[in-house]
């Protein structure tokens, strides 16, 4: 693949009620996270968790999402236009919860305006519940209003390595809690990995070797019960010695700078570059 440069742009680095919690803006709270997310261009301001990958060449753009959260439509009015997207060529869901699948109806904007269909390549487990959340996307003779809704062309995936427009992806089966399970998804040396509370050995191997690797790490100290700590996430990148780590899905008990200054010490001892992600960051890979 000559002549083809690949981008990752993170849409979102935010849990799922994201950062700032309103709760926090209308409570006189101290909370200095929240506070701050609200200034411009902070740092801190984080939606849901979500990364598009750009893949040009002299002619052509390709864009593919992971993930269209709750807050998917704010994250795409925000950064489309800076990275000149105005097609989304597939999407590829790592689990069914709203923070990953909830803004599968906004993509009418786009099967509306710009394209016929979207390709939505998802686990059976992970279209089972799209079924009953999302019923008239799936089954469209379902629709109870005169209104169009997003058209979108379902693709069942499973563990095996998918090739979408000439890239491939290798599903990363993690925990995302004891009994549930989420995909990440390895894209050439990147691995992506978002929502998380343990990878097992057989998935630790299919990592191995990437030179940038995002993890999960939902907030410092307190232990959760489908999420990384930081403290955790760190372990994971120690054992697996990749070049370059970025840390996502934080919720507001990370501050970005302070957290930020804690990881420089450690990536100094390491001599591995760790840092938290934030809304917008974007790198090549």
């Amino acid at each position: 693949m000559n002549n083809i440069d690949k981008e990752i742009v993170f849409l979102g680095t935010g849990t799922s009620e994201g950062v700032p919690r309103v709760s926090c803006l209308t409570n006189d709270s101290n909370c200095i996270v929240c506070n701050d997310a609200v200034k411009p261009n902070s740092k801190n301001r984080r939606l849901n968790t979500s990364i598009l990958l750009k893949i040009t060449n002299q002619k052509t753009q390709k864009n593919i999402i992971i993930d269209a959260g709750k807050f998917f439509y704010q994250s795409a009015i925000k950064l489309f236009p800076i990275h000149n997207v105005d097609s989304i060529d597939a999407v590829i869901l790592t689990h069914a919860h709203q923070d990953a699948a909830g803004g599968f109806d906004d993509l009418r904007d786009w099967t509306n305006n710009t394209q016929s269909k979207i390709p939505i390549f998802l686990r059976k487990v992970d279209l089972d519940v799209v079924k009953k959340t999302f019923y008239y996307l799936v089954d469209t003779t379902k629709i109870t209003s005169g209104g169009t809704v997003a058209k979108l062309e379902f693709n069942e995936i499973n563990d095996e390595k998918i090739n979408i427009l000439g890239q491939d992806f290798i599903p990363l089966n993690v925990n995302h809690g004891e009994n549930y399970f989420a995909n990440g998804y390895r894209i050439d040396d990147f691995s992506y990995i978002s929502d998380c509370s343990y990878i097992p050995k057989n998935t630790m191997k299919k990592i191995k070797g990437s030179e940038i690797i995002v993890l999960d790490a939902l907030r410092q100290g307190r232990k959760h019960k489908s999420h990384l700590t930081l403290e955790e996430s760190i372990e994971i990148i120690l054992e697996l010695k990749p070049k370059l780590a970025f840390f996502t899905d934080a919720c507001h008990d990370i501050n970005h700078e302070e957290v930020n200054e804690f990881l420089e010490i450690i990536s100094e001892k390491s001599n591995i570059k760790m840092q938290m992600a934030f809304d917008g960051l974007s790198l090549k890979i």
